[in-house]
């Protein structure tokens, strides 16, 4: 028995540790917020007469770069990227070499944004630059603004804003295949920029939504803002660019035989409303009757051509304006297109704003609205107008509509004929609307506008539009009936009077024309009645 005690009283003492042990746990101390450092670089941040190709820095930890390519922004911009090392591993030192060969008297910059961060946190050296000069001295002149889009409400990040001379070199193709002198960015969060270290003189802003990150205007790909005039720096201006997307010239592009009796013809630029095709067998002896039509979400149009065509190979030529382009189109055997069917955009419900429409699969020819009918549940007959919007191959039907009524349309065989000259068969569609009471009602007094007409729009946050109207003078704007919703509010400055937004155009120097939004979102919900005043002022 006394052999046995010291055993237990060490297993008492060694579980009793333990108990104690389980209580707490070892924390690691506060999180480091701190960002890294920099105790020492060859040359010296702010050097002058530098004359080598590489820099060294020193931190007083570990750190890590990340997205070096998009954050780091350098001006004047380099022909050839610089090596930067080290490249995702952790090291208390950035070694940058240059391959360029920099200009003389010229002060650069490099700003590395969000890229630099502790290893450990993550925590970033925010904006960090290193600025060096070839000459005697550091530019220090600085100018600033801020992008907004010049249609929609929200903004695109990493817009890349430029400076160009304004000297006798620019000219308009200048900003397609040159660099500019300086450039920022906004980076991934901002609409405001500075460009800095500047030299004194008079430039051309510019502003690209960058997609080959190559500082050079590509209108396929890049959105573009620019000012119309030189700017001068120094001065206490600041500007604001309005970044657009350019439709550009019309162009016709190589067509592709879609089904037997149907072609795709790309396009690039402007609306090709309007465009003409003549299609011909391969020897040029026949030409075919044929109709253009829009595909809708894609910049393509269709033709139409006819049954059964017997050819190795078509000659299609597509004009528009003064644009004429010529193909040859290798033709074979596919499956044709399906026979006329029709479908309703609006399917059981219709918003008393909405005009109920139909979309044919194949193109229409004919419409004999005697063949037509619309009747309510009373089984009264009910008038109404037709539309039909060929390049478009969209048939409106509209009418007065009445709350919590149910309507039908009724259309008999041959009311519709297609350009193949097949005709429906017998369609119905049924429609219910609500009661009023289900919708709110909003009126928009506009004050201080520039000039008319006006285009004014609500949208919803993603800029989805769901109605909009058109004033050439009217001042109280009423939309009655409307669903409720969070709306955004717009005036669109229409200065060609074509009733919708234009882009703007590099070449002509046009600007987009003028979109201003209501500062706040507007809510509507059901039975209310809301009025808002709009003082239309750019800000």
């Amino acid at each position: 028995m006394l052999k046995g005690k010291p055993f237990l009283y060490i297993l008492f003492i060694t579980l009793a540790l333990l108990s104690c042990a389980k209580r707490g746990s070892i924390t690691g101390g506060l999180k480091d917020t701190i960002p890294p450092v920099i105790v020492g670089s060859s040359p010296k941040n702010m050097s002058t007469n530098f004359n080598g190709n590489k820099i060294h820095i020193d931190f007083n930890e570990y750190i890590k770069i990340k997205d070096a390519n998009k954050q780091l922004i350098i001006s004047p911009p380099l022909d050839y990227p610089p090596n930067i090392v080290p490249s995702g591993s952790a090291s208390r030192f950035i070694d940058i070499t240059i391959k360029d060969t920099l200009k003389p008297n010229t002060t650069y910059s490099f700003n590395f944004g969000q890229s630099i961060t502790d290893n450990n946190e993550g925590n970033p050296y925010s904006q960090f630059k290193f600025v060096f000069s070839t000459g005697a001295y550091i530019d220090s002149l600085a100018m600033s603004g801020s992008i907004k889009d010049a249609h929609e409400i929200g903004v695109d990040n990493f817009v890349t804003v430029m400076l160009y001379e304004a000297n006798e070199t620019f000219n308009d193709s200048t900003i397609y295949k040159t660099k500019p002198r300086y450039v920022t960015n906004t980076l991934d969060s901002m609409v405001n920029f500075s460009l800095q270290n500047l030299k004194e003189g008079k430039y051309h802003l510019f502003a690209l939504k960058d997609a080959n990150n190559n500082y050079m205007y590509n209108p396929k790909v890049d959105k573009i803002a620019f000012l119309n005039r030189p700017i001068t720096v120094p001065n206490d201006s600041t500007y604001e660019l309005n970044l657009f997307k350019e439709k550009g010239v019309y162009r016709a592009l190589k067509p592709t035989l879609a089904t037997a009796n149907r072609l795709y013809v790309p396009y690039e630029g402007k609306d090709p409303r309007g465009i003409t095709a003549t299609v011909n067998n391969g020897s040029g002896s026949e030409t075919y009757k044929t109709l253009v039509t829009n595909v809708p979400g894609k910049d393509s149009v269709q033709i139409w051509l006819p049954r059964a065509i017997k050819a190795d190979s078509l000659q299609v030529t597509m004009a528009k304006n003064d644009s004429l382009k010529k193909f040859m189109v290798k033709y074979k055997e596919l499956k044709e297109s399906d026979s006329l069917s029709v479908e309703a955009v609006q399917k059981g419900g219709l918003h008393f704003r909405e005009t109920f429409t139909l979309k044919p699969s194949t193109p229409l020819t004919d419409i004999d609205k005697s063949l037509m009918f619309l009747v309510d549940k009373d089984s009264v007959g009910v008038p109404f107008t037709h539309k039909y919007d060929d390049f478009n191959q969209s048939l409106e039907l509209d009418f007065v509509k009445e709350e919590n009524q149910k309507y039908t349309f009724t259309l008999l065989p041959g009311a519709l004929t297609d350009f193949y000259g097949q005709a429906n068969d017998t369609l119905s569609y049924k429609l219910n609307t609500r009661s009023y009471d289900v919708y709110g009602n909003m009126v928009v007094k506009i004050q201080n506008v520039k000039r008319f007409p006006v285009i004014v729009e609500l949208t919803d946050a993603k800029g989805k539009l769901y109605t909009s109207a058109y004033s050439e003078g009217e001042t109280d704007i009423e939309f009655a009936n409307i669903e409720p919703n969070n709306y955004l509010l717009r005036i669109i400055y229409d200065d060609n009077k074509n009733r919708e937004w234009d882009t703007g155009d590099y070449r002509t120097q046009r600007q987009p024309e003028e979109v201003i939004y209501f500062p706040k979102e507007i809510p509507v919900l059901e039975q209310w009645d809301v009025e808002e005043t709009f003082p239309v002022t750019k800000g």
